[in-house]
């Protein structure tokens, strides 16, 4: 194991310790019946609840990343850092809402479609249910407007990145020719290991170590764990400095 892959390890075993220190502060969820089905439910379905689970599967898809990117699969990667731009800017949202005491009905709105059941019927195709999304531009401002004294230059940043990794999930040619082999030999559907592609995006995963770090600092603080907050605070600085990052 070399020292990046040291660093990211001593990272994910923190986010996940964190998040189960976080479960425990909150209602668990219960075995009810869905459609004559048994499945696990937040019943309460409070912000908090909302927070966890938003934060495991951040977890999760950041470790599904680094498996791709270890297979060269550097373009599915793209599109999972994609997901993990939305999944971030969802976590923030909700913890400043609850830390600024600044809910709005953008939140409640965000809430309903979140705990929305995919089908409302117990056959698909009879299902009516419809998920409104988000207007991202409306969550990336409320965010911005408490990430420092330059809110637009956070915004645009942001945007930036969000476009710029929409080009995967939509599979936008430019992305897709990245695929193809240097040597000439065609497109490179078993991934890319090896090339200086996966290089670039190896370094550019580390980014999303410090900010999946980071944002389960801030779901720590939006349960009310102060103590945790600042555990993972440290974490995510002491992984960007060992990573050279400038943040």
């Amino acid at each position: 194991m070399n020292e990046a892959q040291s660093n990211e390890s001593i990272a994910v075993r923190n986010m996940e310790a964190a998040l189960r220190r976080i479960e425990r502060q909150i209602p668990p969820p219960q075995k009810i019946l869905l459609h004559g089905h048994p499945v696990l439910r937040y019943v309460e379905q409070t912000i908090q609840q909302a927070l966890v689970a938003k934060l495991a599967r951040h977890i999760s898809n950041l470790n599904a990343a680094s498996i791709l990117l270890e297979c060269g699969h550097v373009h599915e990667q793209g599109i999972l850092q994609r997901v993990m731009d939305e999944g971030g800017s969802d976590i923030f949202f909700l913890a400043l809402g609850l830390v600024k005491n600044d809910l709005t009905e953008r939140h409640s709105q965000l809430l309903e479609e979140f705990w929305k059941e995919e089908f409302d019927a117990p056959n698909a195709l009879d299902s009516s249910q419809d998920r409104a999304q988000p207007r991202r531009d409306k969550i990336r401002s409320y965010v911005a407007k408490y990430s420092g004294p330059d809110p637009s230059t956070a915004i645009k940043a942001e945007r930036s990145v969000y476009k710029t990794y929409s080009g995967y999930i939509h599979g936008a040619a430019p992305y897709i020719m990245d695929l193809h082999s240097v040597a000439c030999e065609g497109f490179s559907v078993r991934g890319v290991a090896g090339t200086y592609r996966q290089d670039a995006h190896r370094a550019d995963l580390r980014n999303y170590y410090f900010r999946t770090l980071s944002a389960t600092a801030m779901v720590a603080k939006a349960v009310g764990d102060g103590a945790l907050c600042s555990q993972m605070a440290d974490s995510a600085e002491a992984y960007a400095r060992a990573e050279g990052l400038q943040v």
